[in-house]
């Protein structure tokens, strides 16, 4: 199947999906649905891409592999941290249905059909790699290499949260434990760091277009820093935390992982 076809189909699915999503979420006034619904996706996504692909078995294999339990992971995580375990709406969805008032509901279903297209083009890097007719090891071992440290640090920061969340008596206040002392977002910084994996095997692709999938880390880099996710999130951690939250920002990094500044006096 061409990588045209393939896109075709998956833009399919993912925007049925999102119906289904939309249509739940308008019954559960639960918008956040959309999130473990867009790395489920992602993650059949990269399984749909193995068996339909035309590269070296190998490659159709890590990919499946690869991208299938990054989603996998990922999307359970998403179902139970924001929609299965609150006790309501995500504050960001909330904030997004009160200023769209009377359109909230077409304006989530255009939000979620947005969702549906991101599928199908960051679905674009399993696709090349899934194309490559060429098996490397080297590349193999250093994008396992790179999934692996990905997994396991945004794994380590969702459990960190996660952990202060649960405590009593840090209600209110920011988490600056472990991985969070050092960025104000180190489970964003590991899921973009995780696309580089893709990127290193689609490249060994002997055809030009192989290098296109190291178009997929910079795209998630835009998307996280200005688009759905860090703007987003701070948005309503300043809704939430206020000041200690301000005070957060002044003395720890956005994104990259670096020693927390001191304030000014």
């Amino acid at each position: 199947m061409t990588l045209l076809a393939q896109a075709a189909w998956i833009l399919a699915f993912a925007s049925l999906l999102m119906v289904v999503l939309w249509e739940l979420q308008r019954r559960l006034k639960d918008a956040a649905l959309v999130d473990a619904g867009w790395a489920l996706a992602l993650g059949a996504s990269a399984v749909f891409v193995a068996a339909s692909g035309t590269g070296h078995p190998l490659n159709r294999l890590l990919i499946a592999v690869l991208g299938g339990l990054w989603g996998l992971r990922l999307g359970l995580h998403l179902l139970h941290d924001r929609v299965l375990s609150t006790a309501g709406e995500d504050g960001r969805y909330q904030a997004m249905r009160r200023a769209m008032g009377s359109r909230a509901q077409l304006g989530f279903f255009g939000f979620f059909q947005l969702q549906a297209a991101a599928v199908a083009v960051l679905a674009m890097p399993f696709a090349l790699v899934a194309a490559n007719p060429v098996w490397s090891w080297p590349l193999a071992i250093a994008a396992i290499t790179l999934w692996l440290v990905s997994i396991i640090g945004e794994a380590v920061a969702d459990r960190q949260l996660a952990d202060f969340r649960k405590d009593p008596a840090m209600r209110g206040q920011v988490c600056q434990i472990g991985l969070w002392r050092y960025s104000r977002h180190p489970n964003y910084f590991f899921e973009w760091l995780h696309w580089w994996a893709y990127a290193v095997v689609a490249a060994g692709n002997p055809a030009w277009w192989g290098w296109l999938g190291f178009a997929a880390p910079p795209l998630m880099l835009v998307l996280l820093l200005k688009v759905s996710g860090i703007p987003f999130t701070e948005q309503q951690a300043l809704r939430s935390r206020g000041a200690a939250y301000a005070r957060y920002q002044r003395t720890t990094s956005a994104f990259f992982p670096w020693f927390p500044r001191p304030e000014a006096p």
